[in-house]
């Protein structure tokens, strides 16, 4: 059976070390004191591994089950669900105005990374509902607001989003959900959803579903969308519930993982709605939503990635197998521990170096996201949105691939269910596909983010690495280990940028058919950066005579590895971007 403790060391060593919160000009902040942060952590750690972890595999084992209407959700999530609410983990960084504690979005993101390790399909439930709660709260009306955010925030009311539809996934100008006006200012939505997330179970009151669909004589295609506000039970002025709305499930979705959430097909027969922002603006409004989930995605891919390491590294320590090339390191023993293979190091090497920087990565893009909305640094929102497809589409698939890596470390008995390592790669691959599929993420990158304000954002994040740069040499070792990476990673990077100005304004297929080559680039830079960060703070801090040395030590050596072993990946992702779109593009369709 798995286990899970939660990294509050590495976290506080991000938050503290790293961007030193308490120094940031951010409203909010200066609260952020390491005594603070570390008793938040550390609870949230305890729940997260006493109460959530455990029902992982119960989730997986017993799945969900419809009946008569009624989702039913495994063993034990109902109460753990009451624990959530009770300690008040689903209002940590939501508007004290409507319950919320007000805290800054990092340490949401940070609390969550633990849940999401120890629970991802149970975390589900609560994430769908922030990010529900954060388009209501940015787009609702004071009534709209009012009506349906406190419930949300304590989560007695859960929310969704409902985009997809049997025929459409990325091409949303296809749905034909519809929206007939009514006399009282409401909708009748009429249409079918799929893949709803949490979209019907039994831990709590109501369910608000965000729902996009076409006003009846709006315009054509995604200029036409709307986004409205659909609750399982109507609710009454005065707050309490009402008649069932004309929204039911017809089936729960058989997946390859996450078991323990329930997603469903959901069906809408005239249900009542309310508009929620502007006529056909449904984009815009569900954008809200979208960015933040594609940053939570982005940290589920990573946050897999981390518990399957975390048991990798038990197991390599624990399992006996071979002796060491060099002499047998348990001489006592039969065999000496894998651990003590150069081929498992590399493995849980790639494995360590990748969720440590990636958790820096997803950090600092929840301090971007804190910077513009508490802070109103419009910089830092064009920085976020720039990056929002790296985060997502790289650490998910990265992510994957290292809770993939992890499994083997166990060689058969990782493709033995009993051990657990399966889940968390069947869970993990999911984080590729929602919220925008990663081939989508990276044209996104490419088709839209390098382009937008004129470039200015991309602009600023190389004026940013190369800064940086500059201002932290000056010790060779750490300047051969760290920034001589970095600079030659970054030269690569722009290199590719340079090739699509070039190349893609006469055939775009050159750009578009390098974007996918050019996300995961961006996100060897990010994780780069992070580490060339982690490493300075590790030496400032060892240099500052920091007790536990050990700890940054092994900081300093983990950085190492990545801008030696994996950073150079930047280089094979420009050779391919350099190669052009002639060779993808060669074949008629008919000759696959």
């Amino acid at each position: 059976m798995p286990s899970y403790t939660a990294p509050v060391k590495d976290m506080q060593f991000v938050l503290h070390d790293v961007l030193k919160v308490t120094e940031q000009d951010i409203p909010g902040y200066d609260e952020l004191e390491a005594d603070f942060t570390s008793a938040i952590l550390e609870e949230a750690g305890k729940i997260s591994s006493e109460v959530l972890q455990p029902l992982n595999v119960v989730g997986d084992k017993e799945g969900c089950v419809l009946e008569n209407g009624v989702v039913r959700t495994p063993t034990g999530f109902k109460e753990a669900f009451e624990q959530m609410k009770e300690g008040g983990w689903t209002a940590l960084d939501c508007d004290p105005e409507y319950g919320g504690q007000g805290m800054p979005y990092i340490m949401g993101t940070a609390v969550g990374e633990m849940m999401v390790s120890a629970n991802m399909a149970f975390n589900m439930y609560q994430g769908l509902t922030h990010g529900a709660y954060s388009a209501i709260h940015a787009h609702g009306t004071d009534e709209q607001k009012a009506k349906y955010l406190p419930k949300m925030v304590s989560c007695e009311w859960t929310g969704t989003m409902n985009l997809t539809e049997p025929h459409c996934g990325t091409d949303l100008g296809l749905m034909r959900t519809k929206a007939a006006p009514q006399d009282d200012g409401s909708y009748k939505i009429s249409g079918q959803k799929i893949f709803i997330s949490a979209g019907e179970h039994d831990m709590a009151d109501n369910i608000i579903h965000l729902v996009l669909g076409k006003i009846e004589g709006g315009p054509e295609g995604i200029k036409g969308v709307s986004l409205f506000i659909v609750p399982k039970f109507l609710v009454n002025e005065d707050g309490s519930l009402g008649a069932r709305n004309g929204v039911s499930v017809g089936s729960i979705e058989e997946k390859m993982g996450i078991h323990g959430n329930s997603t469903c097909v959901m069906n809408y027969d005239e249900a009542t709605g309310y508009l929620l922002g502007t006529e056909h603006k449904g984009m815009r409004a569900m954008f809200t939503m979208m960015n933040e989930a594609r940053l939570g995605v982005g940290l589920q891919g990573y946050a897999q990635a981390a518990v399957a390491y975390e048991n990798a590294v038990i197991y390599a320590n624990d399992r006996l197998q071979g002796r060491a090339v060099t002499g047998a390191e348990n001489p006592d023993g039969p065999a000496d521990p894998l651990i003590v293979h150069p081929d498992i190091r590399r493995n849980l090497m790639d494995q360590k170096s990748f969720v440590e920087g990636a958790r820096a990565f997803t950090f600092w893009g929840a301090h971007l996201i804190d910077r513009h909305v508490r802070g109103g640094d419009e910089a830092a929102d064009g920085l976020i949105s720039l990056l929002t497809p790296v985060i997502k589409g790289f650490q998910t698939d990265k992510g994957f691939e290292y809770a993939v890596a992890a499994q083997q470390v166990y060689g058969g008995h990782g493709y033995i269910e009993e051990w657990g390592m399966s889940q968390f790669a069947r869970d993990a691959r999911i984080a590729m596909i929602y919220e925008g599929a990663n081939g989508v993420q990276a044209l996104d990158l490419v088709g839209r983010k390098l382009a937008q304000d004129g470039g200015k954002h991309v602009m600023a994040f190389f004026d940013l690495v190369k800064s940086f740069i500059k201002e932290n040499a000056g010790n060779e070792a750490y300047d051969k280990a760290f920034l001589e990476p970095l600079k030659a990673a970054s030269k690569d990077l722009q290199a590719a940028g340079m090739y699509f100005m070039q190349n893609g304004m006469k055939n775009p297929n050159h750009a578009l058919a390098g974007s996918y080559d050019f996300m995961h680039m961006f996100g060897h830079v990010c994780l780069g950066l992070m580490w060339a960060k982690m490493g300075k703070a590790a030496m400032d801090a060892l240099e500052g005579g920091a007790s536990d040395k050990a700890f940054y030590e092994t900081k300093i050596a983990t950085g190492k590895y990545y801008m030696a072993r994996q950073l150079p990946a930047t280089g094979m992702h420009l050779a391919r971007i350099e190669s052009g779109a002639d060779t993808v593009m060669a074949l008629d369709a008919a000759n696959f």
